[in-house]
């Protein structure tokens, strides 16, 4: 037995039933997210995309850390985005704690030192959304007036409000 049986079978079934669209690796729709990783949102569903009309990126908390930055610049100049929506949510268990207070969960728990990690909690969602935007927008490696935005989606109602309009 595997840990990951459960997958591969759910992979199988898939393989069975699947058939190439032929689709580019390109953002059909020119769209860029930055989306917290919470297993409750569906991207898609959310915005009413389909597979292939952007570029997801998923982190705890939605942050844009470097490797972020890094995926942004090449999703925009290789793959077709030309736009991106930086997306926190509410009910963020990243907002519920600081990073010592995560640093001393994980070593009671766990009993491992994570002191050498920055797990980027946030004290002030909008602050922190806000700050995230700004990242994009300044990065020297984006071109000048790329679209940003950040937005705050609502995991109880399904509502997406935008709390940082595009510049």
């Amino acid at each position: 037995m595997s840990a990951f049986d459960d997958v591969l079978a759910g992979n199988a079934e898939h393989e069975r039933t699947f058939t190439d669209t032929g689709m580019a690796g390109r953002a059909a729709r020119g769209l860029g997210l930055v989306m917290c990783m919470d297993s409750r949102i569906s991207p898609l569903d959310m915005l009413g995309l389909r597979p292939g009309d952007a570029k997801i990126l998923r982190n705890a908390g939605a942050r844009v850390t470097d490797d972020v930055l890094r995926t942004l610049v090449l999703a925009v100049h290789l793959l077709g985005v030309e736009r991106v929506l930086v997306v926190a949510h509410t009910d963020c268990r990243m907002t519920k704690a600081t990073d010592e207070q995560v640093h001393a969960t994980i070593s009671e728990a766990a009993g491992i030192d994570t002191r050498s990690l920055e797990f980027r909690t946030i004290p002030d969602q909008r602050a922190t959304l806000e700050h995230d935007v700004q990242r994009v927008r300044s990065s020297p490696y984006l071109p000048a007036g790329l679209p940003v935005a950040g937005a705050v989606y609502d995991v109880r109602s399904g509502h997406l409000e935008v709390v940082v309009p595009e510049a």
